[in-house]
């Protein structure tokens, strides 16, 4: 095992970043990368280590960069004998299994408001090793006792939250606040500022209200269609503990096949 290459992996889970790893699995006489090489790619294709190089390394690297695409991976069989109908361009004589994985980025959740959703929501992101911080006006509600996993738990009004948090270093906002009127502040700052997945827990009313502020407001239509609400998988949630069951559920989503903007039946009730 490569420790550079472990080294790597470890930090970019550390930074919520996807990759694909690919490791030679299985060898069958003369090949140029022994059992155990591995080739890390990253999100933006660099590539750290070899699983053998020439045109082997190639057909590797074009399946990693599918597989950052499709979000998976594969096993691989090569044949390394030029003379051989379907073999790579290569002399070595011997044949290769090549394991492509893809490494899902884990979710790193900010939560605007700490009421009953978002403490029970903080019980489970541990459980699933995602990481997350909380924010909410009234200190009371954001207390270690309340959130003890928390990376961060902070008192901000809310037209300040982006100047406590900075919006790129989170994959998902989650605004689960208490009165209306500051999450349609925060949303409306959201939509200007936060590039990843928006969440909104509203009931249909809440909901068209915050939406026709914000278009009085100046928010465009494309903004407006990033925001998930209702928030969660639609498995008919009502209590605090469900609602928070199926938004965890949707972060497991987002991590192993990828976000999906549109939900169309999640959990509805607001929180407080």
């Amino acid at each position: 095992m490569d420790r550079r290459l472990t080294r790597e992996a470890l930090r970019l889970m550390e930074l919520h970043q996807p990759f694909v790893r690919a490791t030679v699995v299985h060898t069958l006489g003369s090949v140029p990368g022994k059992l155990g090489a591995s080739l890390l790619m990253r999100a933006d294709g660099s590539t750290l280590g070899t699983v053998g190089g020439a045109a082997l390394e190639e057909r590797v690297k074009d399946l990693a960069r599918s597989a950052l695409t499709t979000h998976e991976g594969g096993l691989h069989h090569f044949d390394l004998r030029k003379w051989q109908e379907g073999g790579l361009p290569s002399l070595c004589g011997g044949e290769v299994d090549i394991a492509v994985e893809y490494v899902a980025a884990h979710p790193r959740v900010l939560l605007w408001g700490g009421g009953h959703v978002a403490e029970a929501v903080g019980r489970l992101l541990p459980t699933v090793e995602f990481d997350f911080a909380v924010a909410d006006d009234r200190p009371e509600w954001v207390g270690e006792d309340r959130f003890p996993s928390a990376e961060r738990r902070e008192v901000v009004v809310a037209g300040e939250l982006f100047r406590t948090f900075a919006p790129a270093e989170f994959t998902h906002l989650y605004i689960l606040g208490y009165d209306a009127g500051k999450d349609t502040d925060v949303l409306e700052l959201a939509c200007q500022r936060f590039p990843g997945e928006i969440g909104l827990i509203a009931s249909a009313a809440k909901r068209t209200h915050i939406f026709a502020e914000l278009r009085r407001r100046g928010v465009d239509e494309s903004s407006l269609g990033r925001v998930r609400s209702p928030v969660g998988v639609p498995i008919g949630a009502r209590s605090p503990p469900e609602i928070a069951v199926s938004i965890v559920a949707e972060l497991v989503r987002d991590a192993n096949e990828g976000p999906r903007h549109k939900n169309p039946g999640g959990s509805p009730p607001e929180d407080g």
